[in-house]
């Protein structure tokens, strides 16, 4: 698949492209564009996001309910993010799978996180999943954000939840960024 294709929808367009992140098979810290959110080197998302004291490691720190679910922050660069977390005993649901609504939050969770790592606030306006393939409890899990567009004050982007190699849930948020509130 070259620059520029999807794996779901085919051909991109838009205003601003971005490389895939957390392609099976490489690593994090590799693979992706722009600058991390704390100011490292282009073409490289933060490998070590502990470090991070960009907008989005700001608002991940500040977030009690993903970090509340085991979640980490593992790495973010400009319109990218990789959040992590560990499918539990409370995650799971009558079926014996991960509750589809904890798999929401993880790829919300990155969504967000790329999607605040310019700076300017920004919330979901929409967001859709498909559940590809059933999570079970001590599976860890990785949601690989990456910014599809920007627009004004929207984004799309594309969130993929992986399980070592296996595509577990494929999620698209639409994001807008708010205007500051004077207070």
């Amino acid at each position: 698949m070259g620059r520029g294709e999807d794996v779901t929808t085919g051909p991109r367009t838009g205003l601003q492209e971005r490389a895939e992140p957390g392609i099976p098979g490489v690593s994090p810290g590799t693979g992706t564009t722009g600058r991390s959110a704390a100011g490292g080197t282009p073409g490289r998302v933060t490998p070590d996001p502990a470090g991070a004291h960009g907008p989005a490691a700001r608002m991940f720190a500040a977030d009690a309910a993903s970090r509340g679910l085991g979640m980490t922050l593992q790495a973010v660069g400009e319109g990218t993010a990789s959040v992590g977390m560990t499918v539990t005993g409370a995650m799971v649901n009558g079926h014996g799978n991960a509750h589809g609504g904890f798999l929401f939050t993880l790829a919300d969770t990155a969504f967000a996180c790329a999607c605040n790592s310019y700076g300017p606030q920004a919330v979901g306006a929409a967001a859709d999943i498909v559940f590809v393939a059933p999570a079970r409890e001590g599976d860890v899990l990785t949601a690989h954000a990456v910014e599809r567009t920007r627009f004004g004050r929207s984004g799309v982007y594309d969130v993929r939840i992986t399980r070592d190699d296996q595509v577990v849930a494929e999620f698209r948020g639409h994001s807008r960024v708010i205007r500051a509130v004077e207070g």
